[in-house]
């Protein structure tokens, strides 16, 4: 195992954070994703065609390109044979513009957002953000229209959700509560700004309403049954968002955006030990995973013996519950089983799908607890996973996490053969539990899991921190779970 050190950035590391800074929202990190298995060789599939597999081939699917779904096929596979498979999912707490979002209030130009998953909203105030997500784009293409589905992202800070000063809330530090209705509207602009920067087009003369507020000439037209986005967004914002796409602001037909920090993700700390960053919950288990896959399965060799299939699977909407259909409540895994096995199906025979499922084996990885040493009573005495000690087991005996003992004696087993380190968690009996896609896909599929986590600190704030050495340790241990899985699966007996 080589530790990244203080002089030099370990290259899993370095490439982590490059997948960070690529992705600011779930369609991005999917579509980086997709970026780096075609640049491996994967094939894309659509699930709306059929499919032609191969022993020995390598895949990948999208599902409302915000989940995907990476496949490779053992050379030595037979229809029935299990799936190797390590969940995540691409989704993290964020504020997402409402279908309407154009508020005006006290000369401001505001911007209406609603909550996605449960997120330290407190985290977000006075921070420099700006926007991604994606655009349904109107195109013509040889005279007839066209619409298409094309990501955008403002890299500049555009928008701040400023705090009231404690000159007017003498109390805020005594406790600060977030109305997350009224309190976190970011700001866009001055309605005196976008009034001065109109006054070389002449339609663009503003109008005061009664309330002392400014609309344009174009945002009035609208307000009078005109351009209908324009009613519904500040035309500010249609028109910088229609400049990255080379569209105009009324061939936007609707979009899917989230506020974003701008702030990008880094190396840190005086040991260079820390990464800081957003959405490590859980584009760092999307990463560590995908880069374990695509890593063995490079050579022609690394398929030769294999005689399953190894999965990566990346779900969208696990922070609300997953139940969508493109979440890991939605049967997107099982049809993907189903596909696969019905393709490599010799001669049109029918492999049993719940064979598959009774031989297959899932890891759900998502982000575990570091002990906060600010708060070491929350964490119970005899599991307290720390930084730089690798994977966490999760274990929770009312099944908000799917470890047992055989599964997690399977994880811990590849752990030791390549020494690597591995620790246990259980939440404290006067706390509640959180929970993943480990156990939605366990009982909904009926697939062995057990639940995995590197430790961070900060979970679902703006900006995260975990160890870069959790990083190496968790890519080197899916990394071996993926190679060794086969072999040490055939010497556990457990219902025979």
């Amino acid at each position: 195992m080589v530790k990244a050190s203080k002089a030099e950035v370990h290259p899993v590391v370095a490439d982590f954070i490059d997948f960070l800074n690529a992705s600011p929202t779930a369609f991005h990190a999917v579509d980086e994703a997709k970026r780096r298995l075609k640049h491996a060789g994967y094939e894309q599939v659509f699930e709306r065609e059929d499919w032609n597999l191969k022993e020995g081939g390598k895949y990948f699917f999208t599902r409302n390109y915000s989940t995907i779904i990476a496949f490779a096929i053992g050379q030595k596979y037979t229809a029935g044979n299990g799936f190797h498979i390590v969940g995540a999912h691409t989704d993290s707490p964020c504020l997402k513009l409402k279908p309407s979002s154009k508020v005006s209030k006290g000369g401001f130009l505001e911007v209406a957002v609603q909550t996605y998953g449960g997120g330290l909203w407190h985290t977000w105030f006075d921070r420099d953000l700006s926007v991604a997500g994606r655009v349904i784009v109107k195109r013509n293409i040889d005279d007839a229209p066209s619409y298409s589905h094309e990501l955008v992202r403002i890299h500049e800070p555009i928008l701040r959700v400023p705090t009231l000063a404690i000159h007017l809330d003498r109390g805020s530090n005594d406790g600060f509560k977030v109305n997350t209705q009224s309190h976190l509207l970011p700001v866009l602009a001055t309605a005196i700004k976008a009034e001065v920067n109109r006054q070389g087009d002449p339609n663009e003369k503003c109008m005061t309403t009664t309330n002392g507020d400014q609309k344009s000439g174009k945002d009035q037209k609208a307000a009078e049954g005109g351009d209908s986005d324009n009613k519904k967004h500040h035309l500010l914002l249609l028109e910088l968002l229609a400049s990255k796409l080379g569209c105009e602001p009324e061939e936007i037909c609707d979009f899917e955006l989230q506020l974003c920090d701008t702030q990008p993700s880094v190396v840190a700390g005086v040991e260079k030990e820390f990464i800081f960053s957003g959405r490590l919950d859980n584009l760092c288990m999307s990463f560590c995973s995908l880069k374990a896959l695509l890593d063995g399965t490079t050579s022609e060799e690394s398929l030769q013996d294999e005689t399953g299939v190894r999965m990566v699977a990346l779900f969208d909407h696990e922070e609300v519950g997953s139940n969508s259909a493109q979440g890991a409540g939605s049967p997107v895994m099982l049809d993907a089983f189903s596909r696969i096995t019905s393709s490599l199906s010799a001669h049109g025979s029918k492999a049993s799908l719940e064979k598959v499922i009774q031989r297959s084996f899932l890891v759900s990885a998502d982000m575990a607890h570091c002990l906060h040493p600010n708060y070491m009573d929350k964490h119970e005495d005899n599991h307290q996973p720390k930084m730089h000690s690798g994977l966490v087991i999760k274990n929770n005996a009312n099944q908000r996490y799917a470890t047992n003992a055989v599964t997690s004696f399977i994880f811990r087993e590849i752990a030791k053969k390549h020494k690597i380190p591995v620790q246990d968690f259980v939440v404290r009996n006067d706390m509640g539990c959180g929970s993943t896609i480990g156990p939605i896909l366990a009982s909904g599929v009926g697939i062995r899991t057990v639940d995995v986590g590197a430790p961070q600190l900060s979970m679902h704030s703006i900006r995260e921190m975990c160890g870069v050495d959790d990083v190496i340790y968790s890519y080197e241990h899916l990394k071996a779970y993926f190679e060794d899985f086969t072999n040490l699966d055939s010497q556990i007996k457990v219902d025979f």
